[in-house]
């Protein structure tokens, strides 16, 4: 028997009905029947609001609003127009429970600049010698390396783990940058130009600086990916990535191995990853009708999608869609106000215009369809927003990464402080039960 048929024989062998799991009252993926979120903890870190419920308890859709500590993430990027350091003000926001004074922001900041340098020998030996084809493997693997310069990587402290937590998220975007610098240089042939992160810099100014050529940005080049960190910080105790780290730490491991955990968690296509798939679709979209398709060749195209056409074997419309918000996406809807106002300057209105309309009839024509309302998601003009800035489609997702850090380390330390179980849930078996046979009796 070779490998192909042990492989046809498992499958028959464990099939599962679908109609079994709720035989079995069975929450499949951890979902209720109306497809809300089943409620596996208690969280003060943040809440994603995507409907309200009417006196009999049942659903109705409404615009989505994402709050972080109780503050409304709209208002801290309308009220924060003209600043700068925004997401540093999320995180201390996430991590400390309170909005920072100019004197918190200040002293964190000089304390996450003070991480920004890399171990000695850790560029050369952990990302130039050993280049990753998925920029997203190597952050794995440059994480866990870090644990070996930490001179006690396993204290899981509360403390402890905050202070490891700020330090990482010092560091990751120097090794973001570096990792893609290295992959084009080692596969794509290109010249290696490294710029090292300058104190003066935040967040974003510094991911900025060290991708491009020459080091230089706008501030409103600034401003637009300030935001885009902040609106990627965190988005509640259910996403997959921040359960997955919450689950991994309640082992009482190391922080370094939650945070791998959390990476290889968002990569997948269906989390962090949907926002390379939604650019690439939208990509062959415009190349199949043209940026200045009508209504009607936009509804057709969108057939083709959900016919598997277009190399999406998938069937899904990616950056459409959400499995808590309904009406809308609050992150959605504050990047296309940055990005509607950048697309002049960077002579992209013309796109701009089509993701508008595209926007428009998809969320319509799929919520006819499927009966659910199918607004944009924050991955529909996150691509858009960073092929603004010049951002390589290879780093949309490690950007993901350096940005929800935060959230997981929040969200890390809440279980620690009060809960502190091991997660562990349970699976019911309906398997049959069978006798043990010897090996020379069995056919």
């Amino acid at each position: 028997m070779n490998l192909a048929q042990f492989y046809g024989m498992s499958q028959n062998y464990t099939k599962i009905p679908r109609e079994w799991y709720k035989k079995y009252n069975v929450k499949r993926g951890l979902r209720n029947e109306d497809k809300t979120g089943v409620l596996i903890g208690l969280t003060r870190i943040a809440d994603v609001v995507g409907y309200k419920l009417d006196a009999d308890g049942h659903k109705v859709d409404a615009d989505g609003e994402l709050y972080y500590r109780g503050v409304n993430v709209a208002d801290m990027v309308h009220i924060g127009e003209h600043t700068s350091y925004l997401y540093e003000e999320a995180c201390f926001l996430l991590l400390f429970g309170c909005l920072p004074t100019q004197s918190d922001l200040q002293k964190y900041s000089e304390r996450l600049k003070d991480g920004y340098e890399l171990p000695d020998g850790f560029l050369e030996n952990h990302l130039l010698r050993h280049p990753g084809k998925n920029l997203m493997n190597q952050l794995q693997l440059a994480i866990l390396a870090l644990y070996n310069y930490d001179e006690s990587p396993d204290d899981t402290d509360p403390y402890r783990t905050l202070v490891k937590g700020i330090d990482i998220m010092a560091k990751l975007p120097s090794i973001c940058c570096y990792a893609y610098n290295a992959k084009q240089h080692y596969y794509a042939r290109e010249s290696l130009v490294l710029h090292y992160p300058r104190q003066e810099y935040s967040t974003a100014e510094n991911i900025l600086s060290m991708l491009r050529l020459d080091g230089s940005f706008t501030q409103e080049e600034a401003h637009l990916l300030d935001v885009m960190l902040l609106l990627h910080a965190d988005h509640g105790g259910g996403t997959n990535s921040t359960f997955t780290n919450v689950v991994v730490s309640s082992t009482d491991t190391d922080i370094y191995s939650t945070i791998a955990s959390s990476i290889g968690s968002l990569k997948g296509p269906r989390h962090g990853g949907a926002n390379v798939r939604t650019a690439n679709m939208m990509d062959k979209v415009i190349s199949a009708v043209g940026p200045e398709a009508d209504d009607d060749a936009i509804r057709a195209v969108i057939d083709r999608l959900l016919r598997g056409e277009l190399d999406n074997p998938s069937r899904l419309v990616y950056g459409l869609g959400h499995a808590v918000y309904t009406l809308s996406d609050p992150r959605a809807v504050l990047i296309r106000e940055l990005v509607a106002r950048l697309a002049h300057q960077k002579n992209m209105e013309r796109e701009f215009e089509f993701f508008r309309r595209f926007e428009r009839v998809a969320s319509s024509y799929l919520s006819e369809k499927k009966g659910v309302a199918m607004s944009a998601n924050v991955d529909f003009y996150s691509g858009l927003a960073y092929r603004m800035l010049g951002i390589p489609r290879d780093l949309y997702t490690p950007l993901f990464v350096l940005s929800r850090t935060a959230g997981w380390i929040a969200h890390n330390i809440e279980h620690k402080l009060y809960d502190g179980r091991i997660v562990r849930p349970a699976a019911k078996y309906v398997g049959e039960l069978m006798e043990y046979v010897p090996r020379e009796e069995r056919q």
